[in-house]
């Protein structure tokens, strides 16, 4: 009761806000959308001169505790003041990263309010998510052209109402090209080191092939990471506890379930997925090479093919690396030394993807920025007319 209270306090003091304060403002449903807000929040708050409202879902969440006099910060907590935030918003413009507004239990709000959805990864928009995720939105500030392309297209095929899209691009991408740095040299198979990282559901890596993938990895006598998916140990939590009790006394082997951890990231040589959005940052931010089990494809929208467009998570799959079948991983081993034998070409290779299909690389911050404040001013000049 008391943690509800305090949420309700934050949202009455957010609705005592004067409404001209109550431009521009974020909802975030976890800490980690704060690592994709950040640079757009910083142009805003810093060359534009903008303050804006930050409410979050997660108490935890960077965004809630930045101590800046320009971004206000309101915790609405899991329960139900989110929802109740959301039906009521009085503001000009809520960026949010949060799939399926207005149609699950987050409707949007009974005033006049602009929508702004922002992506968190360059995955394509019509396989892994619903059919209409995004059509509740009025403004999509897109990664890459690709995502401009599918969302044009289903509204051409269902006679939806016009989108504004923006090329936006992709902060965590950036981020990750500025931090990247090398792994330590491989001289021999003990030196090279295999992250593997897949995403979560019951036909992705761990529970199809995750044990024999691992003491396939291990008997080659590499050094194995594990990174699962928090989901996947919240949903099926004995299929890390097997692996780790397989193989917790070798010295090559470790578990890495901190989601804040990156050293795993920037001192391994290769990654191991499936269908994860990850993969597609290692290997163009981190500029190294991924190797994918082809499982099943991870879609909630058995539709796509009706766009006649090829998803980017599965165009782009064999181009930053390689796709082994789940039944040949007696060859993984050496796919990832073929994969890591000339680093250099790999890193001119991943350029010129990142030039065709990334929008506004080094200055995705401010391209958004900019498109948020341009949709503020002219919300606001609507409001004050209709006032």
């Amino acid at each position: 009761m008391f943690t509800f209270l305090r949420h309700w306090q934050d949202y009455r003091r957010f609705r005592r806000l004067p409404r001209d304060d109550r431009r521009i403002v974020f909802l975030s449903e976890s800490g980690q959308d704060w690592h994709h807000f950040a640079p757009v929040v910083a142009h805003l708050t810093g060359e534009l001169g903008e303050t804006v409202q930050y409410a979050s879902f997660d108490p935890r969440d960077p965004g809630l505790h930045q101590g800046s006099p320009r971004i206000q910060p309101f915790c609405l907590g899991p329960g139900a003041v989110r929802i109740w935030f959301c039906q009521f918003l009085d503001a000009d413009v809520l960026v949010t990263q949060i799939l399926d507004f207005g149609n699950l239990e987050l409707k949007r709000s009974v005033n006049p309010v602009h929508y702004v959805y922002m992506f968190h990864s360059l995955i394509s928009t019509h396989m892994s998510d619903r059919a209409n995720s995004f059509d509740q939105y009025d403004t999509i500030l897109c990664a890459g052209p690709h995502q401009a392309r599918e969302i044009r297209r289903r509204e051409e095929l269902h006679g939806l109402r016009p989108k504004q899209l923006v090329p936006h691009g992709y902060g965590r991408l950036e981020d990750l090209l500025s931090r990247r740095r090398e792994p330590p040299p491989v001289d021999a198979d003990a030196g090279l080191h295999v992250l593997v990282a897949p995403s979560w559901g019951p036909r992705t890596i761990l529970p199809v092939c995750g044990a024999p993938l691992v003491a396939t990895l291990l008997d080659a006598g590499l050094r194995v990471t594990l990174r699962p998916h928090y989901q996947t140990r919240w949903q099926t939590p004995q299929v890390i506890d097997a692996i780790v009790a397989a193989h917790r006394d070798n010295p090559r082997f470790r578990l890495v379930e901190q989601m804040g951890e990156s050293d795993s990231l920037y001192d391994s040589h290769v990654m191991i997925t499936d269908w994860s959005g990850a993969g597609q940052d290692y290997g163009l931010g981190l500029e190294k090479p991924v190797l994918y089990i082809d499982v099943p494809p991870k879609a909630r929208n058995d539709t796509w093919p009706e766009l006649g467009l090829e998803p980017f998570e599965m165009f782009v799959r064999d181009r930053i690396g390689a796709i082994v079948a789940p039944e040949r991983l007696a060859d993984v081993p050496g796919r990832i030394r073929q994969l890591v034998a000339d680093p250099d070409a790999f890193r001119r290779h991943v350029a010129d993807i990142r030039r065709e299909w990334v929008y506004n690389l080094g200055r995705s911050g401010p391209a958004g920025a900019e498109a948020i404040a341009r949709i503020a001013r002219e919300a606001g000049e609507a409001r004050r007319g209709r006032g």
